[in-house]
């Protein structure tokens, strides 16, 4: 196993650079940069650009009970986020709000996103009564209670000695 594989930095001609997972991301960035060098030379302040709020990161995970889902929402507050559950579609969206005050300061770097997001999660079963919402440190966690129908009928079969 060629172990050279697994570190994230590669050796190039000039230094070591950092190996892009996704192929989209090095364009994106391209991208950004030249939107940013273009609004620059327009003499649009750097804080008065438009950020994009990246979307969030979210796990789902499923056992007899329940499906949860949890979503990574630094910088976000409660009262900024929506949990819609119709049917079998649950919906949760959010806004970052900007905290910068554009005629007291002056930037000359803004990396933080501010924005809005959307995401919607197709169930596959409606979920029974029960559904609950927490907000703690910045990850929202949903929980849906399955309906006794989609909980698993499976039991374990144990192996023994052929007869």
């Amino acid at each position: 196993m060629n172990l050279t594989s697994l570190n994230p930095f590669r050796a190039g001609g000039r230094g070591v650079r950092r190996v892009e997972e996704d192929p989209f991301t090095g364009l994106r960035r391209q991208m950004d940069r030249m939107i940013d060098d273009m609004t620059r030379s327009w003499g649009v302040p750097a804080a008065a650009r438009a950020t994009d709020l990246p979307d969030p990161a979210f796990d789902v995970a499923e056992n007899d009970e329940a499906l949860t889902v949890k979503a990574d929402l630094p910088g976000v507050d409660e009262k900024d986020v929506e949990v819609v559950l119709d049917g079998s579609l649950l919906t949760i969206r959010g806004e970052k709000r900007s905290e910068r005050d554009e005629e007291k300061d002056q930037y000359h770097l803004v990396e933080r996103s501010h924005g809005s997001f959307t995401r919607s999660f197709r169930l596959p079963f409606d979920p029974a009564d029960g559904v609950r919402a927490a907000f703690d440190k910045g990850v929202l966690t949903v929980t849906l209670p399955k309906p006794p129908e989609a909980r698993s009928a499976a039991r374990r079969i144990e192996i023994g000695k052929p007869s």
